[in-house]
């Protein structure tokens, strides 16, 4: 089921104090999110002013609800008592930086998974670049994560984004280089085979005037590495004015994380997780 329901009976004037008199194990602070994301109802009425006084006999309703997720513009594409996988939307950090340390893919998951117990907690797996939309995972236990990361290669079995790169690009092909970043955070391939072996695989999907969509896998998880190599062969991708794009027309990166499959850490089932890309790509294709 994906609701279910604590009834309490007033014992405090106060919403907030009865709440919390009654379930020990949540903080003021996120009972105050249950009353802004309507979980709580006082008479069987919904109730979203946390200052709301009540009286004797009022009975108190809080609605558990998984669809909560939405409040929290999070598309969850798989979650179990190990993991969590969202679709981040493009321009949201993965975790903190020096500038932002709130609004992040982190925080959003971290707040989520609190809902129902302050004291769960997620860890951080892999990451993707803040204007790379997609399939984002998470785990809820760090001895299962350092195992994910520990054993990454064997676990992960495929790696897929979605690329919209300039130019026209035919067939099926492969980037191989070694990788290296500069002072500045600018990635690029090595001549002397110096830094990290890089592999990105790509498929063409459809061409556009002077742009193709393409389908990329990954062998190797390098930073910026789709966007390197895909510049460094002249068809940088759409939106990427770091590596040398010359068009921004929906004014975002136009990459997007659709693929991922691995073995489970704990259940070992294979898993497969696909997201649809961006309509807005389409968009740019036709016109």
């Amino acid at each position: 089921m994906n609701k279910h329901q604590d009834y309490i009976n007033n014992q405090d004037t106060n919403l907030i104090g009865s709440i919390f008199n009654f379930k020990k194990d949540l903080s003021k602070k996120t009972i105050k999110k249950y009353i802004k994301y309507k979980m709580v109802m006082v008479n069987n009425k919904i109730i979203t002013n946390c200052n709301f006084k009540l009286k004797n006999g009022d009975k108190i309703k809080i609605i558990y609800d998984k669809n909560l997720s939405n409040n929290y513009n999070l598309n969850i594409l798989y979650e179990d008592k190990y993991l969590i996988i969202i679709n981040k939307p493009s321009g949201l950090l993965s975790i903190s930086n020096n500038q932002e340390k709130n609004n992040t893919a982190y925080r959003m998951v971290s707040d989520y998974v609190k809902l129902n117990n302050k004291r769960n907690y997620i860890f951080v797996v892999h990451r993707l670049d803040q204007d790379t939309s997609g399939i984002l995972m998470f785990c809820k236990n760090q001895k299962i994560r350092d195992k994910m990361q520990e054993n990454w290669n064997n676990l992960v079995k495929k790696r897929g984004y979605i690329a919209l790169v300039e130019g026209k690009l035919t067939g099926t092909g492969t980037y191989y280089s070694y990788l290296v970043e500069d002072k500045r955070q600018f990635v690029h391939s090595s001549k002397n085979g110096y830094g990290k072996e890089a592999i990105t695989h790509y498929e063409v999907i459809k061409n556009g005037n002077n742009c193709t969509l393409t389908q990329v896998f990954i062998d190797t998880g390098r930073r910026n590495q789709i966007r390197v190599h895909f510049s460094e062969h002249n068809h940088p991708i759409v939106g990427d004015k770091k590596y040398k794009c010359t068009t921004n027309p929906i004014k975002r990166l136009c990459l997007h994380a659709n693929i991922l499959e691995f073995i489970h850490p704990v259940e070992k089932n294979l898993i497969h997780i696909e997201c649809n890309y961006p309509q807005e790509f389409n968009k740019i294709l036709n016109k």
